[in-house]
Protein backbone atom coordinates (compact mmCIF):
# COMPACT_ATOMS: atom_id res chain seq x y z
CA UNK A 1 0.00 0.00 0.00
CA UNK A 2 1.50 3.69 -1.10
CA UNK A 3 1.82 6.22 1.36
CA UNK A 4 -0.83 8.02 -0.41
CA UNK A 5 -3.49 5.18 -0.13
CA UNK A 6 -2.39 4.41 4.13
CA UNK A 7 -3.77 8.49 4.03
CA UNK A 8 -6.51 8.25 1.75
CA UNK A 9 -7.67 5.00 4.00
CA UNK A 10 -6.69 6.57 7.54
CA UNK A 11 -9.03 10.07 6.30
CA UNK A 12 -12.02 8.15 5.40
CA UNK A 13 -11.69 5.45 8.53
CA UNK A 14 -11.72 8.69 11.01
CA UNK A 15 -14.28 9.81 9.26
CA UNK A 16 -16.58 6.57 9.67
CA UNK A 17 -15.84 6.44 13.42
CA UNK A 18 -18.98 7.68 14.44
CA UNK A 19 -20.98 5.29 11.93
CA UNK A 20 -19.80 1.42 13.19
CA UNK A 21 -17.90 0.71 10.40
CA UNK A 22 -17.55 -3.24 10.50
CA UNK A 23 -13.55 -3.62 8.95
CA UNK A 24 -11.69 -7.32 8.04
CA UNK A 25 -7.70 -6.61 9.69
CA UNK A 26 -4.89 -9.20 8.86
CA UNK A 27 -2.25 -9.32 11.40
CA UNK A 28 1.11 -9.95 10.64
CA UNK A 29 0.65 -13.62 12.61
CA UNK A 30 -1.43 -14.63 9.67
CA UNK A 31 -4.59 -14.65 11.44
CA UNK A 32 -7.59 -12.66 10.72
CA UNK A 33 -10.51 -10.55 12.83
CA UNK A 34 -13.55 -8.62 12.11
CA UNK A 35 -15.26 -6.37 13.76
CA UNK A 36 -16.75 -2.71 14.13
CA UNK A 37 -14.35 -0.10 14.40
CA UNK A 38 -16.06 2.83 16.26
CA UNK A 39 -16.00 5.37 19.21
CA UNK A 40 -16.68 2.37 21.71
CA UNK A 41 -14.57 -0.38 20.48
CA UNK A 42 -10.62 0.37 20.85
CA UNK A 43 -10.08 2.41 17.77
CA UNK A 44 -7.35 4.29 18.44
CA UNK A 45 -5.48 0.89 19.59
CA UNK A 46 -6.20 -0.45 16.37
CA UNK A 47 -5.59 2.58 13.98
CA UNK A 48 -2.34 3.15 15.96
CA UNK A 49 -0.92 -0.88 15.33
CA UNK A 50 -2.75 -0.57 11.40
CA UNK A 51 -1.06 3.10 10.37
CA UNK A 52 1.66 3.78 12.99
CA UNK A 53 3.09 0.50 14.98
CA UNK A 54 2.97 -1.37 11.84
CA UNK A 55 1.21 -4.53 13.80
CA UNK A 56 -1.69 -4.75 11.42
CA UNK A 57 -0.79 -6.07 8.36
CA UNK A 58 -3.55 -4.67 6.33
CA UNK A 59 -7.10 -3.01 7.11
CA UNK A 60 -10.44 -2.98 5.25
CA UNK A 61 -13.70 -1.27 5.80
CA UNK A 62 -16.45 -3.29 4.32
CA UNK A 63 -18.63 -0.64 2.21
CA UNK A 64 -21.47 -0.37 -0.08
CA UNK A 65 -20.96 0.82 -3.89
CA UNK A 66 -22.71 4.14 -4.83
CA UNK A 67 -24.68 2.24 -6.95
CA UNK A 68 -26.24 0.06 -4.45
CA UNK A 69 -28.28 3.18 -3.42
CA UNK A 70 -32.22 2.22 -3.18
CA UNK A 71 -34.48 4.79 -4.77
CA UNK A 72 -36.07 5.20 -1.23
CA UNK A 73 -32.16 6.67 -0.07
CA UNK A 74 -32.11 8.64 -3.25
CA UNK A 75 -35.30 10.19 -2.24
CA UNK A 76 -33.97 10.62 1.25
CA UNK A 77 -31.09 12.28 0.06
CA UNK A 78 -32.84 14.93 -2.17
CA UNK A 79 -34.93 15.71 0.40
CA UNK A 80 -32.02 16.18 3.33
CA UNK A 81 -30.17 18.16 0.62
CA UNK A 82 -33.08 20.80 -0.13
CA UNK A 83 -33.34 21.16 3.75
CA UNK A 84 -30.08 21.81 4.57
CA UNK A 85 -29.30 24.60 1.32
CA UNK A 86 -28.95 27.81 2.35
CA UNK A 87 -29.15 30.70 0.42
CA UNK A 88 -27.82 29.02 -3.05
CA UNK A 89 -26.50 32.34 -5.09
CA UNK A 90 -22.93 33.76 -4.99
CA UNK A 91 -23.32 36.83 -3.26
CA UNK A 92 -19.85 38.41 -1.77
CA UNK A 93 -20.43 40.14 1.60
CA UNK A 94 -18.57 42.71 3.39
CA UNK A 95 -16.16 40.38 4.87
CA UNK A 96 -15.04 39.04 0.93
CA UNK A 97 -16.45 35.56 1.91
CA UNK A 98 -18.57 34.00 -1.15
CA UNK A 99 -21.48 32.88 0.42
CA UNK A 100 -22.06 30.28 -2.60
CA UNK A 101 -18.93 28.51 -0.68
CA UNK A 102 -20.56 28.47 2.55
CA UNK A 103 -23.49 27.30 0.93
CA UNK A 104 -21.74 24.57 -0.69
CA UNK A 105 -19.77 23.50 2.48
CA UNK A 106 -22.95 23.72 4.61
CA UNK A 107 -24.98 21.15 2.16
CA UNK A 108 -21.42 18.94 1.74
CA UNK A 109 -20.60 18.25 5.41
CA UNK A 110 -24.60 16.70 5.75
CA UNK A 111 -24.18 15.07 2.77
CA UNK A 112 -21.22 13.61 4.02
CA UNK A 113 -22.36 12.48 6.88
CA UNK A 114 -25.26 10.83 5.51
CA UNK A 115 -23.24 8.59 3.06
CA UNK A 116 -21.15 7.74 6.28
CA UNK A 117 -23.39 6.79 8.26
CA UNK A 118 -24.67 4.61 5.43
CA UNK A 119 -21.47 2.87 4.83
CA UNK A 120 -21.33 4.02 0.58
CA UNK A 121 -17.70 4.51 -0.59
CA UNK A 122 -17.53 7.95 -1.68
CA UNK A 123 -13.70 7.96 -2.37
CA UNK A 124 -13.34 5.02 -4.71
CA UNK A 125 -12.06 2.75 -2.04
CA UNK A 126 -13.47 -0.91 -3.14
CA UNK A 127 -11.55 -0.63 -6.90
CA UNK A 128 -8.54 0.89 -5.17
CA UNK A 129 -9.04 -2.48 -3.37
CA UNK A 130 -8.49 -0.34 0.07
CA UNK A 131 -12.06 -1.55 1.34
CA UNK A 132 -14.25 -4.51 1.35
CA UNK A 133 -17.73 -4.74 -0.99
CA UNK A 134 -20.67 -5.33 1.85
CA UNK A 135 -22.36 -8.38 1.25
CA UNK A 136 -26.18 -6.94 0.48
CA UNK A 137 -27.68 -6.88 4.17
CA UNK A 138 -24.72 -6.52 6.03
CA UNK A 139 -25.18 -2.95 7.56
CA UNK A 140 -29.04 -2.58 8.49
CA UNK A 141 -30.40 0.27 7.47
CA UNK A 142 -33.64 0.40 9.21
CA UNK A 143 -33.63 2.91 12.19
Amino acid sequence: MTQEDKELLFKDLCARLPYHVKCKIWLKDGTTEEGLLDLQHNYGNVLQDAFYYDKIKDIKPYLRPMSSMTDEERKEIGILIKENRPNPYGIINNKGIDNLLFSVSITSGVLIDWINARHFDYRGLIEKDLAIEAPKGMYNLNK
